[in-house]
């Protein structure tokens, strides 16, 4: 899309193998931009050269990650990408926001600007990053800028988005069925539906060590295997919840309607570590074929 002469230091192409080391650990360091495009997009075209210019305006404050989704299709797969250009901000080991089109230089310095990346002076790289916005800062900022301009539907997704990073399931499910259809399709939108989903089926469920108790005392106690991969994934323990539902798909594929795998399904909406779902999805393909 652009030649390795005219890209700045800060600026690479993402691949599955070097995803988790070059994006999600170094989002931890660094704010990483993932630019999903492809040779045959004409918006791709004007957009990339845009973000590769402002990679080097902001002299680090951020990274571009470039991904070719004919050549990457597992990468595009795990961001649920369905249309091109996509772009996604990944901060923290998160994807923190994202939008899709290729918009204007100043909409893209203010997206920038939303999530504290500012440019950085020559020598700055090293200075201490700005304090992260809260889920309850962003979402103040967003029915504030919502009351002022109510048209601006993206700002709805971003505040569906916050609400869901406070716990707030409700309200952000809300905001997420009022959203029009050209954003209900967006990447964001699609895995906040998987993570809702997930969420919400703790909704009064037994806490950890219950769940853990049930399933040592009964081990074919499949609504306790269920909840409890749900809690352990939502709680940070990713594999455990997994190998809970790779159990029940094992032993009793059938159960609730097929929810083993409806879960995995939605859990892999939602993990950003692509080898991990690759993985997995060998493992849940080795049972159902």
């Amino acid at each position: 899309m652009s030649s390795a002469q005219t890209r700045s230091e800060h600026v690479f192409d993402a691949t599955t193998a070097g995803f988790e080391n070059d994006v999600i650990k170094a989002s931890l360091e660094t704010p990483v931009l993932v630019d999903l495009w492809a040779e045959w997009c004409g918006p791709c075209k004007s957009l990339g050269p845009i973000l590769e210019k402002l990679a080097a305006d902001y002299n680090g404050a951020f990274r571009l990650a470039k991904i070719d989704v004919d050549a990457e299709q597992q990468l595009a797969a795990m961001f649920g990408v369905r249309s091109i250009p996509t772009v996604v901000l990944i901060s923290g080991g998160q994807v923190v926001d994202g939008f899709a089109g290729a918009l204007p230089e100043g909409q893209i310095r203010e997206f920038l600007s939303r999530h504290g990346v500012q440019p950085a002076e020559a020598g700055e790289e090293d200075a201490p990053a700005a304090p992260a916005e809260t889920a309850e800062e962003a979402i103040n900022r967003l029915q504030q800028a919502i009351a002022a301009e109510p048209d601006r539907a993206e700002l709805k997704l971003d505040l569906a988005l916050a609400l869901m990073r406070a716990g707030r399931v409700e309200p952000a499910q809300a905001e997420l069925d009022a959203l029009p259809a050209n954003l209900a399709t967006d990447a964001r939108a699609v895995r906040l539906r998987s993570q809702l989903e997930l969420a919400r089926a703790l909704a009064g469920a037994p806490s950890l060590a219950e769940l853990q108790a049930r399933v040592q005392a009964n081990d074919t106690d499949w609504e306790a295997r269920d909840l409890l991969g749900v809690r352990l994934l939502i709680e940070g323990d990713v594999p455990g919840g997994l190998d809970q539902f790779l159990d029940v798909l094992k032993r009793q594929r059938d159960w609730n309607d097929g929810q083993a795998k409806k879960r995995l399904l939605a859990a892999f909406a939602t993990i950003d570590d692509a080898a991990l779902v690759s993985a997995y999805r060998r493992k849940m393909a080795s049972l159902l074929f």
